[in-house]
């Protein structure tokens, strides 16, 4: 039986350009699976799952999964408001996709309510390197030059960081709600992006999801341009 206990609820977005693959990722995050054929968003898809954090703390992620047309973009600007991070999706190979993301980033950071909010860029369909259009270090940069955030290459057909990616969001905002700055935000009752959850989650067997170096492509050695 699943334990029905969490310590906080935290409303994370998934943005980026039509079949980039973002409903594949949350599939492969959500279920362990991934599937060829995945219909486009309408609109907005809903799920959820719980983590663990590195101090054991139990986080529900309350995900959207927002379309990437350009006709649905006035209906997912409503649920940007109240989420505390996002995942910016690209595919990499594919550029335009890429060349979207600033565009994407900006309006989200435009209508999210909540002054400090969580980003990770993240390459989707890293199991297709050999056909790359957008380098590692491009994308390190374009990371940084956004706001100085994390960029992650992830494939859900082998779930090769997946987990990952959404953990490290997960601990961002955990970071930066220790450190009181969504107190003023949450106290008004009129933003739910950060909820506490149902009591004190019971001691667990289970060895929390912990990072390494080993864990994640994480940043190249290379400098920036």
């Amino acid at each position: 039986m699943v334990s029905p206990y969490f310590d906080f609820q935290f409303r994370v977005i998934l943005i980026g350009d039509s079949t980039v693959g973002k409903s594949s990722l949350l599939q492969t995050f959500n279920e362990g699976k991934f599937t060829q054929v995945c219909d486009p968003t309408v609109g907005v898809d809903f799920s959820s799952r719980k983590i663990r954090l590195s101090d054991n703390k139990i986080i529900k992620l309350q995900l959207w999964d927002t379309a990437g047309q350009e006709k649905f973009k006035s209906i997912t600007r409503s649920y940007y408001r109240n989420a505390v991070g996002a995942l910016l999706v690209f595919d990499i190979t594919n550029r335009e996709s890429f060349s979207h993301i600033s565009g994407w980033f900006e309006d989200a950071a435009m209508n999210m309510k909540c002054r400090s909010p969580s980003f990770i860029l993240v390459g989707q369909k890293a199991d297709l390197a050999s056909a790359r259009e957008v380098s590692v270090l491009e994308a390190e940069c374009l990371a940084q030059r956004l706001g100085d955030y994390q960029y992650i290459e992830t494939s859900a057909l082998t779930g090769a960081n997946v987990e990952q990616v959404f953990l490290l969001l997960a601990e961002s905002v955990y970071a930066k709600m220790k450190a009181g700055i969504y107190t003023e935000l949450g106290s008004t009752g009129e933003w739910d992006g950060i909820k506490p959850g149902y009591g004190s989650s019971p001691t667990s067997s289970q060895p929390p999801l912990r990072l390494s170096s080993r864990d994640y492509d994480g940043p190249s050695d290379q400098g920036c341009c």
